[in-house]
């Protein structure tokens, strides 16, 4: 009986939608904001896009798209249909991920992390992980500037979370604590970093796209109008802590980035300033989906490996910093 039910509601489907191609160049041709895009996405002529969508709209009775001098745009039909296209494709994509995942020979556990972070806290790691997790293949989706967006397709990603938030399960990894941090040589020929002043004779690295929201860090010696500090703007964080380690300036250090370095001395406190925010580095797994027994196992892992760095940085930081 429910296997009549599904043919029927399918040959229903199939009626109201003779075209699956048509919903795959419409759902590309909303995402994209053009027909030229769409075609250059499934590498057809531009005139191929219009005919499939014009059938669409001859199928479906109604307009899907305004065309006007400003370009491309979906109507309020347009828009509902794409929003239940989209829920369906995403559906469709997980289901097949999982699937590949399964009949893979090892567990692929996706993590989206900042580029510092993979680089200066993971990668060091590897060896340790590979010990501990022999069968697990790890895939990594690294974000070069500030954390944000969602993190809706990976397994475990680290984020600031609002309190309110339920998307995601969140488990806490770091206090946001901020260092200013130079390499040793650097520290020996410059002097501490006097936030206060003027800054004259120091290079300031900074990370270009969060330049306004890390100027109460610095201080007034980031104060461009009075400011005699050198300034050098990198749009990957990895390389604004690799270029403090290669003793070019002086950087703000987060402490979840720079805790190895600090306790292997490739990296010291530039200045007298510590700064806890208040706010927790989590990691967090998307609730869309369920917590694979692995990714809680690594989560757990990473939790553990934080725990004991933070531990050994005592002596380094002050007693009220952590």
């Amino acid at each position: 009986m429910l296997g009549w039910l599904y043919a029927g509601r399918m040959a229903g489907f199939a009626k109201l939608v003779p075209s699956a191609r048509g919903l795959l160049v419409f759902e590309a041709a909303v995402r994209l904001g053009s027909f030229t895009a769409a075609a250059r996405e499934f590498n057809v002529t531009q005139p191929s896009i219009s005919r499939s969508i014009a059938q669409l709209e001859a199928d479906f009775g109604v307009p899907l798209f305004t065309r006007g001098p400003t370009g491309l745009a979906p109507t309020a039909e347009g828009r509902a249909l794409h929003s239940a296209v989209r829920e369906g494709f995403d559906g469709i994509a997980e289901v097949i991920r999982r699937m590949k995942q399964n009949s893979a020979a090892k567990p692929v556990v996706t993590l989206s992390l900042s580029s510092s972070l993979a680089t200066y806290w993971f990668v060091p790691r590897l060896g340790a992980f590979n010990t501990r997790f022999p069968d697990v293949d790890l895939r990594f989706e690294l974000i070069a500037g500030v954390l944000r967006g969602p993190a809706e397709n990976v397994d475990l990603a680290t984020r600031i979370l609002a309190d309110d938030d339920t998307h995601y399960h969140h488990w806490a990894f770091s206090p946001e604590v901020i260092v200013p941090v130079c390499s040793p040589s650097y520290l020996s020929a410059h002097g501490r970093l006097i936030h206060a002043g003027t800054g004259e004779g120091h290079a300031l690295l900074h990370l270009t796209d969060a330049k306004e929201q890390w100027l109460d860090a610095w201080g007034s010696v980031a104060d461009r109008k009075t400011s005699r500090a050198k300034w050098l703007e990198f749009s990957d964080y990895a390389v604004v802590l690799q270029a403090a380690m290669n003793g070019e300036g002086v950087a703000l250090g987060w402490l979840s980035n720079v805790s190895r370095a600090l306790l292997q001395g490739t990296l010291v406190p530039a200045s007298d300033r510590q700064i806890k925010t208040g706010r927790i580095h989590q990691l967090i797994a998307p609730r869309s989906r369920p917590v694979r027994p692995v990714v809680s196992d690594i989560c757990g892992w990473m939790i553990a490996e934080m725990q004991a760095e933070l531990k050994a940085l005592h002596p380094i930081l002050r007693p009220d910093t952590l």
